[in-house]
């Protein structure tokens, strides 16, 4: 039984090699297939041109008859007008993040004919990302999202060139690849990169527009925008003047943790398009006319939108100002460091091995209704302390709810007190957790292990643990490690 058990892991070993394989032989035809059309398209569209030249050589006119179909629409804004067309072809726009953000940009900078459009981004697409990231499809799984992106936005339009960055933005490759493009898009979701495109971009006298989403609100901004020289005060403020310092590591909520809507997303995007557009389309900025501005969007309240007007270069700014730190110099040799500029998110309290249990070994201490004497034995506790919108998504069976966020309110204010007084027990704990008789073990779970491991210590600190008579710790890895180890039905979201 036992050699028939690793025949069969061998062989499903070996298909599943087999079918990764396949899988990259297909995505290497694929783009051979895209690029043998793109050259394709080129040499008809060159054709075309020719076709349609006049006597003397020059053609009568500045666009192709497909191009006056295809933006006509637009071209006819005021606004904007055949110059302004014209501009958007000869344009050269770099996205940076092809998720929530860049996509909805993206798809639209393609759609109103930006001449070339870079796309950077070294993740693949993941099943998480389609409810908002609106270019990937579910085939796409597993590609490389900028490859994914492209694919789309060439059946849009095929007119653009795209340009695809397979890869992380870096301080050492920022400064190359942003010197080729006339306008930066932010489309990223964390401080340190946002930083290192807003210094980038600035050094090299790039307009950069920058947005960010997080739940049900949003926030747009056009910086470097007049793009004047470091030093010049009436050049627009960069990402640095409007936030000197980033905010504490522990205090970023990633998407992943605080959850997105995907049309709360997409309206940045959208706007981070409009504004590209206006800037591309109307390069003489008069600042005076134009002051720069933040722009709020709250999908909850109302009105959704509201603006912040904003300061002018700080005289002061490690970048823009004459008194400049960061360098292109810096920026290629590495001393610039963006990761601890922002800070590494850790945890606030790092639990004792003796202090946490995984899955596997909580369900062999407490198996699940083993009869004891007479009686079932009794159910171990265990707080759950995700928020109520993720617990009532999914639970485990007899757990408690106790958000994170009730036990770190609770727990300081609870130090205000006299330090030599007993803390008091909270309300919300359970009459039969919060008994000073029981000495049941508490369990702490959390979706991934980090917030459960920061509860573990403010019960402690409430006395929960009777001075270490009581254990009290949490499941290591959360509710992920709980999907692996014991049930692999449980809800992955």
């Amino acid at each position: 039984m036992e050699n028939l058990e690793q025949t069969c892991a061998s062989l499903r070993a070996q298909i599943a090699a087999t079918e990764a394989q396949l899988a990259g032989l297909k995505r290497e035809l694929e783009i051979a297939e895209q690029t043998a059309a793109d050259v394709k398209a080129q040499d008809t569209a060159r054709t075309s041109a020719d076709d349609k030249r006049s006597d003397n050589g020059t053609r009568k006119w500045p666009l192709l008859d497909e191009e006056y179909k295809r933006y006509g629409r637009q071209m006819i804004v005021p606004q904007l007008g055949l110059q302004g067309q014209l501009n958007l072809r000869s344009a050269r726009v770099l996205i940076v993040g092809a998720g929530g953000l860049g996509c909805p940009a993206a798809l639209y900078l393609a759609g109103a004919g930006v001449g070339t459009l870079g796309l950077v981004d070294g993740d693949t697409v993941e099943n998480s990302n389609l409810h908002r990231q609106v270019l990937h499809r579910s085939k796409n799984v597993g590609k490389f999202k900028v490859d994914s992106a492209i694919e789309y936005l060439r059946e849009l339009n095929p007119h653009p060139t795209y340009v695809p960055y397979r890869a992380h933005l870096t301080p050492q490759e920022a400064p190359d690849i942003f010197k080729d493009y006339d306008l930066i898009l932010d489309c990223t979701d964390n401080p340190a990169t946002r930083y290192l495109i807003s210094d980038t971009a600035v050094l090299l006298g790039k307009p950069l527009v920058s947005a960010s989403a997080l739940r049900t609100e949003g926030q747009l901004m056009v910086l470097n925008y007049p793009p004047r020289p470091v030093g010049d005060k009436h050049g627009g403020p960069c990402y640095r003047c409007v936030f000197p310092k980033p905010p504490p590591a522990n205090s970023v909520v990633s998407c992943a943790d605080g959850g997105i809507l995907g049309p709360v997303v997409g309206t940045m995007g959208v706007l981070q398009a409009l504004e590209a557009i206006k800037v591309i389309t109307s390069p003489t900025v008069n600042s005076s006319a134009s002051p720069p501005s933040l722009l709020i969007f709250s999908a909850y309240s109302t009105p959704p939108f509201r603006t912040i007007r904003l300061r002018a270069r700080r005289a002061n700014c490690a970048v823009c100002s004459a008194e400049a730190s960061v360098t292109l110099e810096t920026l290629k040799s590495g001393s610039t460091d963006y990761v601890f500029f922002c800070g590494v998110a850790g945890l606030e309290a790092t639990l004792l091995p003796e202090e946490r249990i995984s899955p596997l070994e909580l369900r062999k201490k407490h198996p699940k209704e083993v009869p004891h004497g007479d009686r079932l034995s009794k159910e171990p506790t265990i707080i759950d302390v995700r928020e109520k919108v993720q617990f009532d998504i999914c639970n485990l069976e007899n757990s408690i709810n106790i958000p994170i966020s009730t036990i770190l309110s609770s727990a300081s204010s609870s130090t205000n007190a006299d330090a030599n007084a007993q803390p008091s027990l909270p309300s919300w704990l359970p009459p039969d957790v919060a008994s000073a008789d029981s000495t049941d073990p508490i369990y702490v779970v959390c979706r991934l292990g980090n917030d459960s491991q920061v509860a573990v210590r403010k019960l402690k600190e409430l006395g929960l643990d009777r001075g270490g008579q009581r254990y009290v710790g949490d499941i290591q890895g959360g509710l992920r490690a709980w999907r692996e180890q014991i049930d692999p039905d449980w809800p992955e979201y």
